[in-house]
């Protein structure tokens, strides 16, 4: 059986050494947004692996410690998390003992949702941890001034 022949001229060009051209992703913003996303996460992860807790996950906990007794709905809501994937996760959070589900007032159906004193005090611990090693590497990549500049783009983009 033949070869297959390059049909384009950029099929035959030889393989590039070195760095990935992005090509039209480069000038998105949203690839750009999404590559941040990415290494801030991974940042996040290897930051609170001695907690054993995701960005999800926190971001969870620190909406229930804010609003305690506010409904499941309303926590998956604020964070986009869809419903299916909510329940997986704060199934997680119940059985670590650091949130739990009651009823919500005026409405047997929908769970209310509030920190056990374990979960208050672990949020506590990976809070203090979190801002000592995750958000004082970005803070030192970026600047403060910087950092500040782009929490403020970021809640203009979130806006849209």
């Amino acid at each position: 059986m033949a070869a297959r022949q390059p049909q384009t001229a950029t099929e035959q060009s030889p393989e590039p050494t070195g760095q990935v051209d992005l090509g039209l992703l480069g000038n998105l913003l949203g690839y750009r947004l999404r590559r941040a996303q990415l290494a801030a996460f991974q940042d996040f992860i290897i930051a609170m692996k001695d907690y054993d807790l995701r960005p999800a996950q926190f971001s969870v906990l620190a909406i229930i410690a804010a609003n305690p007794g506010l409904k499941q709905s309303r926590v998956s809501e604020a964070l986009g998390i869809n419903r299916a994937n909510f329940v997986a996760l704060l199934d997680e959070l119940e059985q670590r003992k650091l949130a739990r589900r009651a009823a919500a007032p005026g409405d047997r159906r929908s769970n209310a949702l509030y920190l056990t004193p374990k979960g208050e005090s672990f949020l506590k611990d990976a809070y203090q941890h979190l801002l000592q090693t995750h958000e004082k590497r970005i803070e030192t990549a970026l600047g403060n001034t910087d950092k500040r500049n782009l929490q403020d783009l970021l809640d203009r983009l979130a806006a849209l």
